[in-house]
């Protein structure tokens, strides 16, 4: 029986720039790695790469005057409201400026306790002890201040009501509210930065009479002045220098196919290849949920759609096959696995395997096996990740 099940490497790769050839880069890095290692690059192996270094080649950023530009051209400038922004300086601070920049006068209404990725804005315990009801009540910057005091991000150290002020400028004015609603008193004109939730907040405004009523996706979704740009729009873009943010890479899919295709023809396995950003998963202790970009996965081959079929081993060892041990056990679980059915939902066998999609387990493999930091190594090789107990 074979004893090694799922493996994630992290394969490094030389600093990637605008211009460069990433299938070359990408290919070669990995060929590199299996011959370093010693490994065989195997059928149904999974080559991963960070969503930064597609976008880097393809040098797709956008500087500040270019998002303002967008801004002003589609919302007319005037007062123009800002609703539910994460609280993330790497994240939000220069999509702020920028707007702030394509405005006259800018209302930010931040949701609270929290954002909508779990950065707390205030302790649950103090709404408890002041007697907030968050589904109602409403706070200006001084009434927020009078009630709550200075809060400061558990994380960050940073109070994040006197920093987005700061990166709006002096025509900036917060509120605290979780009705989106609730900007229309203050403007007609509102864009809506809430990630995974924006379709419902966009329709609700359009519903209660915003008459500009646009998200993330509706700025720089097209070329301003040469920059980059992304069917996303600015959802997805990460803080690149003092005047500029990378955007969500565009055009994935060629890159994705033309990998494999490589792979292909020189080791003759059929690899799989996708694109990775956030991991979908989230942090126990600060309660933050890691997916702040619009999805985990923005391109992949065809075989990593759909969702595992997968069985409950615990289930079916105490229930099954309870009665046996030892060598019959294991054969017994085995000809359970071969013999499974083609679709398990809502089959007692397959309780507590959450069918997640593919694409979002694997990439959460993947950034977690990369990190954040300096580890150097935005390509990621899974291997046996398609395999189970029953295979010898």
């Amino acid at each position: 029986m074979k004893t090694i099940g799922t493996i994630s490497r992290g394969i490094k790769a030389p600093i990637i720039k605008k211009g460069d050839n990433l299938v070359d880069i990408v290919v070669d890095s990995v060929l590199a790695a299996s011959e370093e290692g010693k490994f065989e690059l195997q059928d149904k192996d999974v080559v991963a790469m960070t969503e930064a270094i597609v976008a880097r080649a393809q040098g797709n950023y956008a500087t500040l005057e270019q998002i303002a530009k967008d801004v002003r051209r589609k919302t007319g400038g005037g007062t123009v409201g800002l609703v539910f922004p994460i609280m993330s300086r790497n994240r939000f601070s220069m999509i702020l400026k920028g707007i702030a920049m394509g405005v006259d006068k800018l209302i930010i209404q931040l949701s609270y306790p929290s954002d909508e990725v779990g950065n707390p804005l205030i302790p649950m315990d103090i709404i408890d002890e002041k007697g907030v009801n968050p589904y109602t009540d409403v706070f200006t910057e001084e009434q927020y201040y009078a009630t709550f005091g200075k809060i400061l991000h558990p994380f960050t150290g940073l109070d994040y009501i006197e920093l987005y002020k700061s990166f709006g400028g002096d025509n900036c004015e917060i509120i605290l509210a979780n009705n989106p609603k609730e900007i229309l008193k203050y403007t007609d004109k509102v864009i809506n930065a809430d990630i995974h939730t924006r379709n419902r907040t966009k329709r609700i405004l359009k519903e209660a009479g915003a008459k500009v009523c646009l998200n993330l996706t509706d700025i720089m979704n097209e070329s301003v002045d040469g920059s980059g740009y992304n069917q996303y729009g600015l959802y997805g873009s990460n803080l690149a220098t003092d005047n500029s943010v990378k955007l969500f890479p565009r055009d994935g899919q060629k890159l994705v196919d033309a990998i494999a295709e490589k792979l292909k023809n020189i080791t003759g396995k059929n690899i799989e290849v996708m694109i990775y950003g956030d991991g979908a998963f989230k942090d126990p202790v600060g309660g933050i949920w890691e997916l702040a970009d619009p999805v985990v996965s923005p391109a992949y081959t065809k075989g990593l759609e759909g969702t595992p079929n997968e069985l409950k081993l615990k289930y079916l060892a105490d229930n099954a096959i309870g009665d046996l041990s030892g060598e019959e056990a294991k054969k017994a679980m085995k000809a359970l696995i071969k013999e499974k059915k083609a679709n398990l939902v809502a089959d007692q066998s397959s309780q507590g395997t959450t069918p997640r999609r593919l694409t979002d387990l694997l990439g959460s493999l993947c950034d977690l096996t990369s990190g954040s930091g300096d580890k150097g190594t935005p390509i990621i090789l899974i291997q046996n990740y398609f395999t189970n107990y029953s295979i010898d």
